[in-house]
């Protein structure tokens, strides 16, 4: 996994889901928004507390857990 130093999990936030520096936006929102056409400037005027680097970031976590494998392992 990439060093990434704005995306955080903690189970009493959102329910552990990724977000943005421990703030109540999840990777997937700002994802999801993205995929919808939003702009950098429209999310951040949705989120006015959020930072360009937060919105980059997101798609670099994204982008590594689509590309992520897992691999089923024979029990012994």
């Amino acid at each position: 996994m990439p060093k990434l130093e704005r995306i955080t999990m903690n189970p009493a936030v959102m329910g552990g889901k990724p977000c943005i520096r421990g703030l109540r936006v999840t990777v997937g929102t700002i994802v999801g928004l993205l995929a919808v056409g939003k702009t950098h400037d429209e999310i951040l005027g949705l989120y006015p507390y959020l930072q360009i680097g937060d919105i980059n970031e997101a798609m670099a976590y994204a982008a590594w857990r689509v590309e992520e494998q897992e691999v089923a392992l024979a029990l012994a």
